[in-house]
């Protein structure tokens, strides 16, 4: 059966957003354990993909890249690797999977905003309402949190990283897409690691020298850090740009919703967490705007409107 590519698109998000779920119990046990902080985890990332992509390029075809284009991948590195990542692990090890797994449902709605600055993407009214019913339901999940305590102040800033690191995810798929129709996977990842090396190991180095997960001898948090680094990490990025060149941006920020679904089912069957009534309130709203933005019209199918339109009257 020969698939469209909006369907191969969707399927190979579907496989992305999969792992990326798993990945956030994995990444919680291994900061709640004190194994790994998340600064050191950021550099591990960076560092690895870097090596694993271009050794993967020496056995591929030679692309060359043009000068203006490494600026975009240089700033591709910075907003997809370490902003987002950075500020997603600092906020995983603040708040909850749960509470950070329904806020990641909030990408789309930065990447239709991103999409209009960038892509002159029509802001319709449904598009205006899903924003706002969506920033309502992320804000309420952010102050409906219990802050009696330290470790409640400190679920406030890790939601609000999070927030944070949706952002950059959004504004990172906008202005690559275009690059992801000239290069193959492997050149841009290994551009834009790098450089996120270059921008993330002068800070986080000393984390890793000093994690405690290199002077203990279970087996358990190795292969979970194998599975971030070659999972989470090396697989989903190599992935990514094969369904840009598919799907739309805020197709492929959509695939976030998918995350609480997964992540929270296993946390909370881990005994991590637990669902209350003011996460499922927020999460339905966000679902609600997501579902508004998505279902609202985009650039292409106005003027597809407008030509059919014309067409009727000749």
């Amino acid at each position: 059966m020969n698939l469209s590519k909006k369907q191969q698109g969707n399927l190979i998000m579907l496989l992305v957003i999969s792992i990326f779920g798993l990945n956030i119990p994995v990444n919680k046990y291994l900061y709640s354990e004190h194994l790994l902080s998340p600064m050191a985890m950021t550099a591990l990332r960076m560092s690895f993909a870097a090596v694993a992509f271009w050794l993967v390029s020496l056995f591929m075809p030679k692309e060359k890249v043009e000068k203006k284009d490494l600026l975009f991948l240089f700033a591709g590195g910075l907003c997809g690797m370490v902003f987002n990542q950075g500020l997603f692990a600092y906020g995983l090890g603040q708040t909850s999977p749960v509470d950070a797994s329904i806020i990641t449902t909030s990408s789309p709605l930065f990447a239709m905003i991103i999409a209009a600055i960038v892509l002159k993407e029509p802001i319709t009214w449904m598009k205006a309402g899903g924003v706002l019913v969506g920033a309502a339901g992320a804000i309420f999940l952010v102050y409906s949190s219990n802050h009696g305590d330290i470790e409640q102040g400190a679920s406030l800033s890790g939601n609000m990283a999070i927030v944070g690191a949706q952002f950059f995810y959004a504004f990172y798929l906008v202005i690559t897409r275009p690059l992801s129709e000239k290069y193959s996977s492997v050149t841009m990842m290994k551009w834009m690691f790098l450089s996120a090396c270059i921008a993330a190991l002068p800070f986080s180095y000393g984390d890793v020298l000093k994690a405690p997960l290199f002077y203990q001898t279970d087996t358990l948090p190795f292969l979970l850090l194998a599975f971030t680094l070659v999972g989470a990490t090396f697989i989903t990025y190599l992935l990514i740009p094969f369904a840009q060149r598919r799907i739309r941006p805020t197709t492929i920020s959509m695939y976030n919703n998918m995350q609480p679904l997964i992540a929270s089912g296993i946390a909370i069957y881990m005994g991590m967490d637990h669902f209350t009534l003011e996460k499922l309130i927020a999460a339905v709203f966000i679902f609600g705007g997501v579902y508004l933005v998505t279902a609202s019209k985009s650039k292409a199918d106005i003027e597809k409107e407008n030509i059919t339109s014309k067409d009727i009257v000749k």
